[in-house]
């Protein structure tokens, strides 16, 4: 039976995309939400997930920091994806014949310059690859879908136009999941994240960065959200460019310590060669 690595959307999802990138040798397996794709993993259904973070167009993805912590999974690789937006019709369709495009509501804002130069209304699907399927299941010439060109692949639909997206580095980086942690150092250039939660003291966050500071540690991410429901319960999800072996980073981590109450290693991996580049 192949390994299989589960991805929240339909068939035809740039998170698919993603799968067939950095994992060609894995069979993809769709769930219906972020927290299914987890559950695939945990439960034996799917060595690994596909989950993203963050696009260079439109920020965090939502929730997703919120679930990590909680998921028992570990980072073991990260994928920057290109995110190619391309206008997709029904077979015999040109593009002076559409009226409207379907797609998720963080997409459509990245191709708003290309709707508007040619009259085309956007209107909101749940997912992109859903449009793409609900296009070509309706037959209409008027309609169509922003969306991969998997997705154009899978459901039979012709490429309007290619590659429509206003900024030409839009970028989704991705996190690889698994239920056993890889912590080797695989590469030379390795990627630790981790969540912690500061001591109710004052100047404590300060005092807790210092550490990486003063060792040359350099921390490419960090992002607050609050946890429980509560204002004053905040946790901090961080990227640094090291390993936890590294001496400057052993020495950092253990000075955060000291002036947090919970920390939380999710993972170290190797850094993909494309954020040099993004």
């Amino acid at each position: 039976m192949p390994q299989k690595i589960a991805f929240q959307g339909e068939p035809g999802a740039y998170s698919h995309q993603a799968c067939h990138a950095a994992r060609p040798g894995l069979e993809a397996l769709p769930c219906p939400s972020f927290e299914d794709a987890i559950a695939a993993v945990t439960s034996g259904a799917a060595e690994q997930a596909m989950l993203p973070v963050e696009n260079t167009t439109y920020g965090r993805v939502a929730d997703i920091h919120r679930l990590l912590p909680e998921s028992g999974l570990h980072i073991i690789d990260e994928a920057f994806v290109r995110v190619h937006i391309n206008l997709l019709g029904v077979p015999g369709a040109k593009l002076s014949d559409i009226r409207e495009a379907y797609s998720h509501l963080v997409l459509l804002p990245q191709c708003a310059r290309f709707l508007r130069e040619h009259g085309i209304t956007g209107r909101v699907s749940p997912d992109n690859a859903r449009a793409a399927r609900d296009v070509a299941a309706e037959g209409d010439r008027t309609r169509a879908a922003l969306a991969s060109e998997l997705a154009g692949e899978i459901y039979g639909l012709d490429t309007l136009a290619r590659h429509i997206e206003d900024h030409d580095t839009n970028t989704t980086r991705f996190l690889i999941m698994s239920r056993e942690a890889e912590m080797t150092r695989r590469a030379d250039k390795m990627m630790t994240t981790f969540v912690f939660r500061v001591r109710n003291i004052p100047a404590a966050l300060y005092k807790a960065m210092g550490g990486f500071a003063t060792n040359g540690v350099n921390m490419t991410k960090l992002e607050s959200y609050m946890v429980g429901g509560h204002f004053t319960a905040t946790q901090f999800y961080s990227d640094i460019e090291g390993h936890p072996d590294d001496p400057p980073v052993q020495r950092a981590l253990e000075e955060l310590g000291f002036f947090t109450d919970y920390l939380k290693i999710l993972g170290t991996y190797p850094a993909d060669p494309a954020r040099d580049d993004t």
